[in-house]
């Protein structure tokens, strides 16, 4: 039987111009392995979690009933609640498995899957994708909205592992597939994958997106990405890459003409946002309500290189003086992810390129100011292409890879330990 030879693995085929493979399906080799990988990976780290989860709640105390009004970072409330859905207490027996994943944002998503959006109580800067999937899932199952939650957001990553790992190996071979799952499963904060969260959701379908778009299925890419928009505001951001696709696409192709089709599809996410504000237009009147009571959360528009002096300046001016550490946990994530982020710029397709960096701009650009950098490890899990520079820049020197999954996996379990405790990592 015919193979194809494979093209070397070297710098040239990590570059701008290696094609994908064509057409829309895997060999089923290739998606059996990339399933088992993936299942084992998913499943030693989530043990991992959950036991120290419980040691959390176990061994911690919940975080201060607030009160931080001061220079260092602002008002910090303590264990919180939303309205018609305030968190199970703390109590002692096996139920803690569950229920401490059910942290911060988790509460206004399981609110929204088991009542709806209220007009005006700050529920619409929560996009719907996530919950109307965990609304589905809890009907099923006999209307348990934690347990649906839970469903939804696990299966989610570990689909999202699985679509990563298919992405990587067409890009650039089975072994930095099998380096980047490894560290998109222990990056500081992949426990918000696992919690009833939208972050693995919008992982999934962002990869996808992209990569049914660099095999030329523009359908598919279109309308993943249009969920994707639905799942996260920062969805509609995937327009960029897309474009550019579209046009890197019609510039390898002899002779040259416009990309028309591909272009339309490209424009599908910015069409699933507007559906979400065209929800909000018809129930409160207010295109923009999403945007509108994101004021809630007491964010501002900053310039990024702002964000990231003062964010850099804050982590070395309080060490030692509690809560001041919150500041340095926040750089020592960003900065790796930033260092990543270049050589996404130098060395991958330029559609990686511009996800990565108009997904980075945003949150740099919308700030709490009293935290320059709060919520950026948050917002950097759905930035695939890092962990294939982790990946890249590890491979072949297991010292180097083992050094930095650990340091990786301890700086999940740190700040593991203070979302199960309610202190404000993210």
């Amino acid at each position: 039987m015919k193979t194809e030879p494979k093209a070397p693995v070297g710098a040239a085929t990590v570059g701008r111009h290696r094609r994908a493979p064509a057409g829309g399906v895997h060999r089923t080799g290739g998606l059996r392995e990339a399933a088992l990988y993936c299942a084992k990976v998913f499943l030693g780290v989530r043990v991992l979690m959950w036991v120290v989860a419980l040691v959390a709640v176990a061994v911690f105390p919940h975080a201060p009933a607030g009160g931080f009004d001061s220079k260092i970072l602002g008002h910090i409330p303590g264990p919180v609640s939303v309205p018609g859905w305030p968190a199970h207490a703390i109590a002692p027996g096996w139920q803690n498995l569950f229920t401490a994943w059910e942290r911060f944002d988790a509460l206004w998503y399981l609110r929204i899957a088991a009542h709806g959006y209220a007009g005006h109580d700050g529920s619409a800067a929560f996009y719907p994708l996530f919950p109307l999937t965990v609304r589905a899932v809890s009907f099923v199952i006999g209307g348990h909205p934690l347990a649906a939650g839970l469903l939804v957001a696990n299966g989610a990553f570990l689909g999202a592992l699985i679509a990563l790992y298919l992405l990587t190996s067409d890009e650039l071979g089975e072994e930095t597939a099998r380096g980047s799952v490894l560290f998109a499963a222990v990056f500081p904060t992949a426990f918000f994958f696992v919690s009833p969260y939208s972050e693995s959701l919008f992982l999934m379908l962002a990869v996808v997106t992209l990569w049914t778009a660099r095999r030329g299925r523009w359908e598919v890419a279109g309308l993943a990405g249009a969920l994707a928009a639905l799942t996260r505001n920062v969805g509609v951001l995937l327009v960029l890459p897309l474009v550019v696709e579209a046009v890197h696409q019609a510039l390898e192709r002899r002779p040259w003409r416009w990309p028309v089709k591909p272009l339309a599809w490209s424009l599908a996410p910015a069409a699933g946002a507007g559906v979400y504000l065209l929800y909000w237009r018809a129930r409160v009147g207010d295109w923009l309500a999403p945007i509108h009571q994101q004021a809630g959360w007491e964010r501002k528009l900053a310039n990024p290189g702002f964000t990231l002096l003062e964010g850099t300046r804050d982590a070395y001016r309080f060490i030692g003086i509690y809560p001041g550490g919150y500041h340095l946990l926040d750089w020592v994530v960003t900065i790796p992810v930033l260092a990543l982020a270049v050589w996404t710029s130098v060395r991958l397709r330029p559609a990686y390129a511009v996800y990565v960096w108009a997904s980075i701009l945003a949150p740099l650009s919308f700030i709490f100011t009293s935290r320059p950098l709060m919520s950026f490890p948050r917002f950097a899990l759905p930035l695939f292409p890092i962990f294939w520079g982790a990946a890249r820049l590890t491979e072949g020197r297991r010292v180097r890879r083992e050094l930095a999954v650990a340091a990786s996996a301890t700086m999940l379990g740190v700040l593991l330990l203070l979302f199960v405790a309610w202190y404000y990592v993210f």
